[in-house]
């Protein structure tokens, strides 16, 4: 089950004067090692909490979902606060909530880096329709394989080497 809130969209209004904007993006990151180990049983809290620190930023999140190794975000971003910092910002905070309601063996992490993908209003049913649909997607199609038929399609170049660390033995 994903999280979905509809929002009207309009200008937003920041500090600075006759600065409007309209940013969609879709972030995409994974557990550290693709442990699959965030758990139905307490999933939606996660999204839940990875809400609230995007609206507490300023942000509209439009849509959250993700299986057990991953999350996808659909944001609509304010242009006050660059994507990395805010990606941070959600995995640190995530990761602590986790880790401090001790809902994972050992310390959670989320694997180093993210994916994200800037969208068009006009695209944003169908990114909604998609994130909604993750755990359909990932009984045919893995993550590793799902993440790089994105960076495909965006024509982002990357190495498979080095897109994702295994664990090590």
């Amino acid at each position: 089950m994903s999280v979905t809130i509809h929002v009207e969209y309009s200008n937003c209004d920041i500090d600075m004067a006759n600065t409007y904007s309209q940013i969609h993006i879709q972030l995409v990151f994974a557990v550290k090692f693709r442990r699959g180990v965030i758990l139905k049983s307490w999933r939606q809290d996660l999204f839940k909490y990875m809400t609230g620190i995007v609206q507490s930023r300023g942000h509209k999140l439009l849509c959250i979902n993700g299986v057990e190794d991953h999350v996808h975000l659909l944001i609509g971003l304010r242009p006050t606060q660059a994507v990395s910092m805010l990606v941070q910002e959600i995995k640190r905070g995530s990761a602590t909530w986790i880790n401090d309601n001790r809902l994972v063996a050992g310390k959670f992490s989320w694997q180093e880096g993210f994916g994200v993908f800037s969208y068009s209003p006009r695209a944003l049913d169908n990114v909604i329709q998609y994130i909604q649909n993750q755990e359909e997607h990932h009984h045919k199609r893995t993550f590793i394989d799902e993440f790089a038929a994105m960076l495909k399609e965006f024509n982002i170049e990357f190495d498979s080497r080095y897109t994702f660390k295994d664990l090590e033995e």
